[in-house]
């Protein structure tokens, strides 16, 4: 950590969004590795990465903003409440004017009004919805460092590393439906690893957003949070508890969460 905190902010959230870029990317190469994965596997997965994000969201993002505000002797509620909720609304104007496809569950459907754009193209699109607060939380995390103490650097790296683990069985829940669009592996996994970049984009757009700015960070530290907490809800719990497999797919969701605290607490 000593030697991390050496390094420039903007080299660390560099690397931050290199880490969840290879976990997407590590994800979606099981396409080359392992035939269709058994609806089980699917459930299980996005239910642990539902509970990891979940968990990110309020250890890493909304505590932090919190005690932000109290230091400042602001009212504490006020900098979360907004920050939360324009995170939401951002997400969902993405999601109303983007076509998209979504297709984590049994049952695809498009969404974002009407397109002639293919199936690939819209559930590509669908992943990087997914996969955009997720960046911004990485670069905001680490546009937060304090340069004088190793707190604020461990929780961004406790983000990066929860959000890469996460971003493994979403690479793979991902893959595997564009294999059904009839596409290769190549492709499918191609464009299942550039959703990974695209969170390595975001991360760097967060962190300059906010890095500059500090007066905001509290307020960014929330938005990304609503953005996160709002996929959970939409795209990552529904997909999970699609199936037979939704008490176990529950479990999963706590014990995603119950590393995630760890990980944040510990560190």
């Amino acid at each position: 950590m000593n030697f991390l905190l050496g390094l420039s902010p903007f080299l660390l959230v560099c690397l931050g969004g290199l880490l969840v870029w290879l976990g997407t990317s590590l994800g979606s190469a099981t396409v080359f590795f392992m035939s269709t994965p058994k609806r089980k596997i699917i459930d299980v997965s996005l239910g642990f990465a539902a509970g990891l994000m979940l968990a990110a969201s309020f250890f890493s993002l909304l505590m932090p903003a919190i005690e932000i505000e109290r230091a400042k002797g602001n009212l504490v509620w006020v900098a979360p409440t907004i920050g939360f909720t324009l995170g939401i609304v951002f997400i969902k104007i993405i999601d109303f004017t983007v076509p998209h496809l979504h297709a984590l569950g049994r049952k695809p459907h498009k969404d974002g009004g009407k397109t002639s754009l293919k199936g690939t193209t819209l559930l590509a699109l669908a992943m990087i919805i997914h996969n955009i607060p997720e960046g911004l939380a990485v670069g905001i995390a680490f546009s937060s460092i304090d340069s004088t103490s190793l707190v604020g650097l461990a929780g961004a790296v406790s983000l990066s590393i929860g959000i890469a683990i996460q971003d493994f069985p979403e690479g793979l829940a991902v893959s595997f439906p564009l294999l059904k669009e009839g596409i290769s592996k190549w492709k499918a996994f191609a464009i299942g690893q550039f959703s990974g970049f695209v969170e390595f984009l975001s991360a760097i757009i967060g962190f300059l957003a906010v890095y500059y700015i500090s007066d905001i960070l509290s307020y960014a530290l929330s938005f990304a949070a609503g953005a996160m907490i709002f996929v959970v809800i939409e795209e990552l719990l529904p997909a999970s508890q699609n199936s037979q497999h939704n008490e176990l797919a529950t479990l999963f969701t706590l014990v995603g969460f119950i590393l995630m605290m760890l990980l944040d607490l510990a560190l």
